[in-house]
């Protein structure tokens, strides 16, 4: 049976449905959807996501002839619907092109409008509706945006508007108008014979006047736009496959820039913002759905406390506002009345917060789209709380409706409240993202990403945002704009990415060419510091200080939510008390990696520490060892006391000591009168120290086995500062960690040499302290011989790191040479050093973990990794039966929603 590459839908009936999604994309699934349960939708046909990969294996002409048939047929259908006919003159059927792969992917791909219209088709239809200015409008719009997809019509400079944009511009100021749409029927013909010059001159081709030359060329250049770089990286970003593909959706064009009973406009069910359950969006009279995301018009409000909202952050009074803006609900009461019906429809029928398009053409409302929108870290969190407490949706339900790493940003420092009071406010504009943001100002895109690069945090300010701007907006701690509402392209995708985000700022004033910005009277230049609050839309000279987020409301809920479901449980990697708070805040319960080696940088100890490595013999490593012994002992009474009650994991040194000894003459010079010796010394036991491979040399357990007096210091710091806060009333749980061994042995004499040193220390402190020694399972040979190993060691941590590491050979410190080649070319899906290698070095952790419990069945185990705050590593933890996972302060909730997932998703 021939495969089916078309699906059709229209007048209430559909071939596809809102399940299809993977062979419809989420856009063609839903058309098919809304027609199904009585959404009044524009009849048309989506052609599958498999015809996306088709198209790239076979080319061009091969797809073409394999879907002529089916879209004239599809076509047909279309014609008989509507009532009129592709390519005619006298009844004109016009269709638009979209894109809609089965991820959201907004603005990334393209899409054409008014496709079927050429010079005589434009005075049909301009004879039909008795409108030759709606006709006109329609017929430049489309030349645009034919012109820029199909045509290739882009800017020669990154100073310089689009060309089309720039013709636009110079025909209103030769008028003497501001506006697109005071522009009248000669002028727009003017701007199609301007715009279809400027492409000849540019491209070198005619502009087609067939319908279906423009049809083939419109559907091809989608397929196309899924491989074009913006697509590319922000398919990266969210970690969407090439393989999907994206499906074309061709639709009957209905319009909304037939005049004043007609609108355009992008709604959403609820705030995507903040969550609020508040019906919001924005719409356009006598205008067609770009213009409201492309900036170019500020459009008004659909409800009325939207639209006083917006007045007042606009400082706009409110007789002002009910003359000039005024919101749909009170300027079209009786659409506004059926939209809001059928947005609550839709929220209903797909339990979830809905981003919609529509259209109202003189007078009746159709539906463009619905999707599952886009929503801030936040407002993922409220949403799927409220909806739990309303009743349309479960715990499950809520809990696998929130992406972890979407987290993070509840999780990102907000503005000092003392230094915002200080801080001089330039401006304000619309609360597009929520979040504080400060940096230095640029004005394009690839410097945006070269400044981040260099280690610049920078604000990205433009006149709007678009598609051509996505890697500069992931590279920008924040986007403030001067044009474009709240669904605007900054608004929509600094959402989706978590990005702080000020949009339709109408007092700033970019000059790109001098590379400034003007804000009333206030001139900053290209590098200055401007701070932005995309919570409330102000906008802040200078750098404003941060504090830290706090775990409250419904985030605090939705924790509480996770240990109900999780079974793992989650620690936090942290070397000061003050990281140890911060994780205990987030809801960790107890240190899984406290790296002694942090905390010698300090100028004191950093000095006791180098004496003991540069020491010529035992008796000058000890000396400078009880020197460290009390800063040592300090710091971990401060970490247990901030843990009571909770197990902290203390890893014995670890890295290679020439990391701590000094490279540069005058800290050598420091050095040797510190240590009354000389400089040559001093130079020479440093370049003893050196190692061709210092990440497989003298490190870890080697160091305790060959200067065993490190680890009996370390032991008496640690277990010394337990005993201490036993005697004042704590409850301290220590555990000593073994790291890098491969061998029993290496094992077996540092375990010796802490036990010994334990039983001194509570003999002369008259406190026993229960304490475990474990290991740090990171050398293969480690996981191979687990069974071994488990015969001495009461724990393991795995340190995915260094286990990551010597599996594959690559070095940590140098991957980054060839690492984006081998992501490029597909020899590694993802850097291993991110989510963990599950088939290999997985594969070691399963079979350590099985063979330690096979001798030590109540053997604790657990990741202290990069890995434990990643979800797809946290839910591999969870399979394989690990105990815990340790991670970075501010990945604990991360690491507690994945935990939580990975039990809900065994059970699916």
């Amino acid at each position: 049976m021939e495969k089916k590459r078309v699906y059709t839908f229209g007048n209430g009936q559909a071939e596809g449905k809102a399940d299809m999604r993977n062979l419809l994309g989420g856009k063609g699934a839903n058309l098919a959807e809304m027609n199904l349960i009585g959404v009044p939708v524009p009849p048309g046909f989506t052609i599958t996501t498999e015809v996306c990969n088709e198209y790239f294996e076979k080319g061009k002409e091969a797809v073409v002839a394999l879907l002529k048939d089916d879209v004239e047929k599809s076509i047909k259908g279309v014609e008989a619907l509507m009532k009129s006919k592709f390519g005619d003159v006298e009844n004109p059927l016009l269709v638009s092109v979209r894109s809609g792969a089965r991820a959201s992917m907004p603005g990334m791909m393209d899409t054409i409008l008014n496709l079927g219209l050429n010079d005589e088709v434009v005075e049909g239809l301009a004879r039909k509706t008795n409108n030759p200015r709606f006709a006109w409008d329609s017929y430049r719009r489309f030349v645009q945006m034919y012109g820029d997809v199909v045509l290739g019509m882009k800017p020669v400079n990154k100073e310089d508007i689009d060309p089309f944009e720039a013709i636009i511009e110079e025909v209103k100021k030769a008028k003497g108008v501001r506006l697109d749409n005071e522009l009248d029927v000669d002028d727009l013909k003017t701007l199609v014979v301007r715009f279809k010059e400027a492409v000849k001159k540019q491209t070198g081709q005619e502009f087609p006047s067939c319908a279906y030359e423009q049809l083939w060329g419109a559907i091809c250049a989608v397929f196309d736009s899924w491989m074009n770089e913006r697509a590319i990286l922000y398919r990266k970003m969210e970690g969407i496959p090439a393989e999907w593909g994206t499906a074309v959706n061709v639709q009957a064009m209905v319009f909304g820039n037939m005049g004043e009973t007609s609108a355009t406009g992008v709604c959403f069910s609820r705030d995507a913002a903040t969550g609020e359950d508040l019906f919001n969006g924005e719409y356009l009279i006598n205008a067609q759905g770009e213009d409201v995301v492309a900036g170019i018009r500020t459009p008004q409000q659909i409800t009325k406390i939207g639209s006083q909202r917006w007045a007042e952050l606009q400082g706009i009074s409110e007789a002002e506002r009910v003359a000039k803006y005024p919101s749909m609900e009170e300027a079209m009461p009786e659409i506004y009345k059926e939209l809001d019906e059928l947005q609550t429809k839709l929220e209903n029928h797909y339990h979830d917060m809905q981003d919609m398009e529509f259209t109202v053409q003189e007078g009746k409302l159709w539906f463009l789209q619905t999707r599952n929108g886009k929503r801030t870290g936040a407002a993922m969190v409220r949403i799927a709380m409220e909806m739990l407490h309303q009743g349309m949706i479960d715990e499950k339900t809520a809990l696998m409706r929130c992406e972890p790493n979407k987290l993070d940003e509840l999780l990102h420092p907000v503005f000092d409240k003392e230094e915002l009071g200080r801080a001089r406010v330039l401006t304000r504009g619309l609360p597009a993202s929520p979040g504080a943001a400060c940096g230095r100002i640029v004005f394009f895109a690839e410097d945006a990403a070269e400044w981040h690069t260099n280690g610049h945090r920078v604000v990205l300010v433009r006149i709007e945002t678009s598609p051509e701007d996505l890697a500069g907006m992931q590279a920008a701690e924040g986007i403030l704009t001067a044009r474009g509402g709240m669904t605007s392209h900054a608004a929509v995708v600094a959402r989706g990415m978590g990005k702080c985000c000020v949009s339709g700022a109408g007092a700033i004033n970019v000059d790109y060419k001098t590379r400034t910005v003007e804000i009333d009277g206030v001139v900053l230049k290209e590098g200055d510091y401007i701070s932005i609050n995309g919570t409330n839309g102000y906008v802040y000279a200078g750098e404003i200080p941060t504090q830290p987020a706090k775990l409250s409301g419904n985030f605090a809920e939705l924790m509480e939510l996770c240990d109900k479901y999780a079974r793992l449980k989650v620690r936090t990697n942290a070397d000061t008390p003050r990281n140890a708070q911060d994780a205990r805040g987030f809801g960790a319960v107890g240190i899984g990696l406290c790296r002694t080696e942090h905390m010698f940088f300090d100028d004191e100890k950093i000095v006791a520490m180098r004496e003991m490595i540069l020491a010529k013999d035992v008796e000058g490593r000890k000396k400078a060892l009880d020197k460290l012994l009390p800063y040592q002992k300090a710091d971990f009474k401060e970490i247990f006391k901030t843990m009571d009650g909770l197990p902290v994991n203390v890893r014995l040194l670890d890295p290679p000591l020439h990391e701590f000894v000094p490279h540069d003459l005058k800290g050598q010079e420091e050095m040797a009168q510190a240590m009354g010796v000389t400089v040559d010394y001093i130079r020479q036991r440093v370049e003893s120290l050196c190692e061709h491979n210092p990440m497989l040399g003298h490190r870890g357990c080697r160091l305790g086995n060959t200067y065993p007096e490190i680890t009996e210091m370390q032991t008496r710091a640690i277990l010394g500062a337990a005993c201490e806060l036993k005697k004042e009333g704590y409850d301290p749980h220590p555990e000593i960690m073994v790291p890098l061994i491969g061998i029993l042995y290496e094992f077996e004499a540092q375990e010796k040499v802490i036990r010994e040193t334990a039983a001194k220390l509570f003999k002369e402190e008259g406190v026993e302290i229960p304490f475990k020694v474990g290991t740090m399972i990171e050398v293969p040979r480690a996981a191979l011989t687990a069974d071994r190993i488990a015969s001495h060691a009461e724990y393991f941590s795995f340190g995915t790191n260094d286990l990551t590491q010597m599996t594959f050979g690559y070095s940590r410190d140098d991957i980054a040479s060839f690492l984006p080649v081998y992501l490029e070319k597909k020899i590694l899906k993802v850097d291993p050093f991110q989510v963990l290698d599950q088939n290999g070095v997985g594969q070691l952790i399963e079979m350590a973990v099985a063979k330690g419990r096979s001798v030590r069945p109540e053997l604790k185990c657990g990741i202290c990794g990069e890995h434990g705050g990643e979800p797809m590593s946290v839910k591999f933890c969870h399979k394989v039966g690990l105990d815990y996972v340790s991670c970075s302060p501010f990945r604990v909730p991360i690491a507690r929603l994945a935990a939580a997932q990975a039990v809900i998703e065994e059970s699916l």
